[in-house]
């Protein structure tokens, strides 16, 4: 049985709660993501979007200067390396995430996103299955990642 760790994305950009919001921005451009892992060391405190960028950030009136932590999501969902790719996208699907930190001992070892499940035509079903039930949520108030 494979696990996450096998095919989650090792290499992220992370970034600290040292960082701005402007920087998460320009981060986020130059690598083409949506999605930056806030560590302090390797330890996991929390996770930025895209869209947390734009909700509580710039809608909020913060400016570029303001701390990652006006935007922060600190309660997030994570796995463990040693997870089942098949309960990875059940995880995903029950929770209507995209994307989930993979940690050990609370430090960062990756990330497994949607892509990563279903690039690898591996359960396509319930990688569809999360990814139509995200995009039925997106007219509605958006939730809290767990």
């Amino acid at each position: 049985m494979k696990t996450v760790k096998e095919i989650m994305s090792k290499d992220c950009v992370t970034a600290t709660t040292k960082d701005n919001i402007y920087e998460l921005a320009v981060l986020m451009k130059q690598h083409d993501i949506g999605f930056v892992p806030i560590v302090e060391g390797k330890k996991l405190i929390g996770v930025v979007t895209d869209r947390d960028l734009v909700v509580r950030g710039y809608a909020e009136k913060h400016s570029g200067s303001s701390s990652v932590n006006e935007v922060l999501t600190h309660h997030i969902k994570t796995i463990e390396g040693g997870t089942s790719i098949d309960e990875a996208a059940k995880i995903m699907a029950e929770n209507q995430i995209r994307r989930l930190p993979v940690v050990e001992n609370g430090e960062l070892l990756g990330v497994v996103s949607i892509g990563d499940l279903a690039v690898r035509e591996i359960f396509v079903n319930e990688a569809g299955d999360a990814l139509s039930g995200i995009s039925e949520q997106k007219h509605r108030e958006p939730a809290a990642v767990h």
